[in-house]
């Protein structure tokens, strides 16, 4: 496999990027403009972060590996995308106010290195490829916690809005792999009451925390380290910006 084939989208790519952050921030932008649902799209960066987890970033094109991985992502969560559609939007991601590839060799070429790529990721991966999300956790958590809070006080502070954009967020770096998904939920949900400085009603009160109620393993060191690593996550976007 030519690892770097995705220089027919930009020959940026050829230099290998020690920071998944980028590349990350390229899988969430050119899923959006793909119309990739939140589940695959958080398969994808899975994916990602596996992949490299497993062998050394120098070896192969980050941007490959990403385009490979949302093309994967899309068969795993039944989100099928085409790989000319890939090819082209990402394309476009990377160079903005450019025209289509045309369809030719060096397309070709991308095309087939996408393709080889998903089967290495595949093999290298175990074929262990399908992973369970905090998602469905955090939904559950927010409708559980709307239900214990004074409505006026739910309305008026966006808790929910807060908490799904940190689990986004949070696959810019590998929370994903070090940490149960019930608790990466549980970590996002404490962090945005945090920043809203909202209190959980009787929290002071009762036997149990709150956080406890939804997962009987977590512990507050955890939480601090999910959101500490968050942190980290935000303090390298303002580095890169």
């Amino acid at each position: 496999m030519d690892t770097n084939s995705s220089a027919a989208v930009n020959s940026e790519t050829d230099r290998p990027v020690k920071n998944p952050f980028k590349v990350i921030r390229f899988i969430m932008e050119t899923g959006v403009k793909l119309g990739m649902q939140s589940i695959p799209l958080a398969t994808a960066c899975t994916v990602y972060h596996r992949f490299f987890k497993e062998t050394n970033v120098d070896n192969y094109d980050p941007y490959l590996v990403a385009m490979s991985a949302i093309y994967l992502a899309g068969k795993v969560e039944e989100q099928h995308l085409r790989t000319r559609d890939i090819i082209n939007v990402c394309h476009r991601c990377l160079n903005p106010g450019s025209e289509p590839l045309e369809v030719d060799i060096k397309f070709w070429e991308l095309r087939d290195s996408i393709v080889h790529c998903e089967l290495l990721m595949l093999r290298l991966l175990n074929f262990r490829v399908s992973f369970e999300h905090p998602h469905k956790y955090l939904l559950h958590y927010l409708m559980s916690l709307k239900s214990w809070m004074n409505r006026h006080t739910w309305d008026r502070t966006p808790i929910a809005t807060a908490s799904w954009a940190l689990l986004r967020d949070s696959y810019h770096g590998d929370i994903c792999l070090r940490y149960k998904p019930q608790h990466i939920a549980v970590a996002v949900l404490y962090f945005a009451l945090q920043c809203y400085g909202v209190e959980v009603p009787c929290n002071e009160n009762a036997e149990t925390e709150w956080w406890q109620v939804f997962s009987e393993d977590i512990t507050k060191l955890i939480i601090n380290n999910i959101i500490s690593d968050l942190i980290h996550i935000y303090t390298l976007d303002t580095e890169i910006a």
